[in-house]
């Protein structure tokens, strides 16, 4: 199921459900950036995930799901089409929080106070969309 724009929605007739996973072949940015979970039912619902589908060539990964106090967290700025290991810079609710020639910032040991709104740049190709990292 997904919630995009307050209006939610089942699997729609361009997702792949043959086995029960929604699958969307071709993600576009806007219209497939929302909320997602799956549901049993009506009843059972796993955990909800936001998602962001962007156009941007620089992408952050992080964590989809709430991770844990105390848990070890790597996000990883990468382009789009270039597998290297340029620079890359993170910032946290818009302040600059460290530049990483290997593309990762490790957080050890994370707790509340590292929950929050996440994205990096890396020099002449732009920066990534946000993407929250919540800690329980």
């Amino acid at each position: 199921m997904r919630k995009i724009k307050g209006v939610v929605k089942t699997c729609a007739s361009t997702w792949e459900t043959s086995t029960g996973p929604c699958e969307i072949k071709t993600a576009y940015p806007g219209i497939d950036s929302g909320e997602y979970w799956c549901e049993l039912g009506g009843v059972k619902r796993s955990n909800r995930v936001n998602i962001t589908v962007s156009a941007a060539s620089v992408i952050l990964e992080s964590p989809v799901l709430p991770v844990m106090e105390g848990d070890n967290v790597t996000l990883s700025c990468r382009m789009k089409q270039t597998p290297s290991n340029l620079t890359a810079e993170f910032y946290k609710d818009g302040f600059f929080m460290e530049s990483s020639s290997t593309g990762e910032m490790i957080i050890n040991g994370v707790s509340m106070s590292d929950g929050g709104l996440y994205k990096c740049s890396i020099s002449g190709a732009g920066e990534s969309a946000e993407s929250r990292l919540t800690v329980t």
